[in-house]
């Protein structure tokens, strides 16, 4: 058998989606050692490195779908270039762009300007020089592209434009998951021209972490008129995929997991260092710095690596696992027909909130009709047996996950109601945690599952509540008392 590691993803190990390998370390040997959790069962084993098949263009199982698709649509010639618009569409069930928005840049293949623009504007004009009367937008080789923001002026808006960037998931709000803006381009000489896609296609949403690749020429684009009873195409589109990789967007995790249960009073905290070690800058109020989450804003005129991204910090309540953002996963009560949980999202970050926030969660009981008190939801169909549900805030209500301060924590929580399966349903071996969690599109750490809330020895999964044998009791001796008078 050959094994599979993803390099670029945060996530354990699959072997045919039904055996979860953990690595652990790196033998001397050049192969790994691995802890096998298939049905919450620890054994350790070891892969050697012939055995071992690395691939550095993986993509997140739960949205296997999932990329940034960037269209340049020409539909008008112009003297010396052509007319396009250019669509950027989130093709993410869960990742969204939060503010300050998305960034696009590219290479020109040829000595192309940009005479005007609506809808965005290109952050450099560069050396127009050469021209005396009408001067271009930008005349630089490689210009970079921002959104306008919502209240710019009608005359430099475009269809689907200007919301500062910021983009929705794909399941949550498909019609603000897309913006567009128009391009003139010339300097491409005298009639007849077509003009060459651009190179190094680069897109930051806000951050590093985005791959591109290149402009491909596919398919005219086609869009209906009168009614929908015309059919019109563009005169040609080029078409670019860009995948998301937080290993190529930073090291350090962002956010973990913790879990508890009525039956057992032992709290499973993150694990230790789950998103970095603390070191106490601050001994009033226990501030720790860590790497800044989200992305800080783009420069427009400095270095914009990801070195140079991930060399901004945010001070953060000192904790143990130092992550900016903790999911709590608590399983409050047992029904007889039914279970509850209580799932809390907290903010452990002094100066950030987080708008438009999402939290994906996989587990097998989700597919059980679950009713969410709090938060708006929805169950996404990934490609294995196990159904994701993601949740996200309600509108004016608590689609802000507030920063913390001197007062508390920031956090937002709701509970969720599901039914319970007879074929599958179980307090044993950790059935009732979570497999995985996502904050805003990143894998959040979790604990190892020999650390989970475990029943109390002699508790079987068919063990009625305590209250239905306070009922039963009574019953019991009105019964007694009953015969008694008679």
């Amino acid at each position: 058998m050959r094994y599979t590691f993803c390099t670029r993803l945060k996530i354990p190990l699959f072997v045919d989606h039904d055996v979860a390998l953990v690595i652990t370390s790196v033998a001397d040997s050049g192969g790994l050692e691995v802890v096998d959790f298939s049905g919450m069962n620890m054994s350790h084993h070891h892969i050697d490195s012939h055995m071992l098949l690395l691939v550095s263009d993986c993509y997140d199982p739960l949205d296997p779908n999932g990329n940034f698709t960037i269209i340049f649509d020409t539909y008008d010639w112009t003297d010396d270039g052509y007319l396009a618009k250019v669509t950027i569409q989130n093709l993410f069930q869960y990742r969204h762009v939060d503010k300050p928005g998305w960034q696009i840049g590219w290479i020109w293949q040829q000595n192309e300007v940009i005479w005007s623009m609506n809808g965005a504007f290109a952050t450099e004009q560069g050396n127009c020089s050469n021209y005396k009367t009408d001067i271009p937008h930008s005349c630089k080789k490689d210009p970079e592209i921002l959104d306008l923001m919502p209240d710019a002026s009608s005359d430099n808006k475009s269809e689907d434009c200007c919301r500062g960037g910021v983009l929705d998931a794909l399941a949550i709000n498909p019609s603000k998951s897309f913006s567009s803006f128009g391009i003139k381009v010339g300097n491409l000489g005298g009639a007849p021209f077509s003009g060459h896609p651009p190179l190094n296609l680069t897109l930051n949403a806000p951050g590093p972490g985005y791959t591109c690749g290149p402009l491909k020429s596919v398919d005219p684009t086609v869009s209906l008129d009168f009614g929908g009873r015309r059919q019109r195409q563009v005169f040609r589109t080029w078409k670019a995929i860009c995948t998301y990789s937080s290993f190529l967007a930073g090291e350090t995790p962002v956010c973990c997991v913790s879990l508890s249960s009525f039956y057992n009073p032992e709290i499973t905290s993150c694990p230790k260092c789950s998103c970095g070690c603390r070191e106490v800058t601050d001994k009033n109020f226990g501030t720790c710095l860590r790497p800044a989450y989200p992305f800080p804003a783009m420069s427009l005129t400095g270095d914009n690596s990801g070195a140079n991204f991930m060399s901004a910090l945010d001070p953060v309540k000192c904790t143990d696992h130092m992550c900016p953002i903790r999911v709590h996963w608590h399983v409050k009560t047992s029904y007889v027909d039914h279970w509850r949980i209580k799932l809390t999202i907290t903010n452990y970050n002094y100066q950030r909130n987080f708008s438009n926030w999402n939290v994906l969660v996989q587990h097998p009981g989700l597919s059980m009709n679950p009713i969410t008190y709090s938060f708006n939801s929805t169950l996404l169909q990934p490609s294995f047996r196990d159904v994701v549900a993601l949740f996200w805030g309600i509108a004016f209500v608590n689609e802000e996950l507030i920063a913390t301060d001197e007062d508390g924590v920031g956090s937002v929580s709701t509970e969720i109601l599901l039914e319970k399966d007879s074929e599958s349903f179980t307090f044993k071996n950790g059935w009732a945690f979570p497999r995985r969690v996502y904050f805003n599109g990143e894998n959040c750490e979790m604990p190892l599952p020999d650390t989970f809330p475990t029943l109390p020895n002699g508790t079987s999964k068919t063990q009625p509540p305590t209250h239905w044998l306070f009922l039963l009791l009574i019953f019991l001796i009105s019964q007694t008392l009953l015969l008694h008078a008679l």
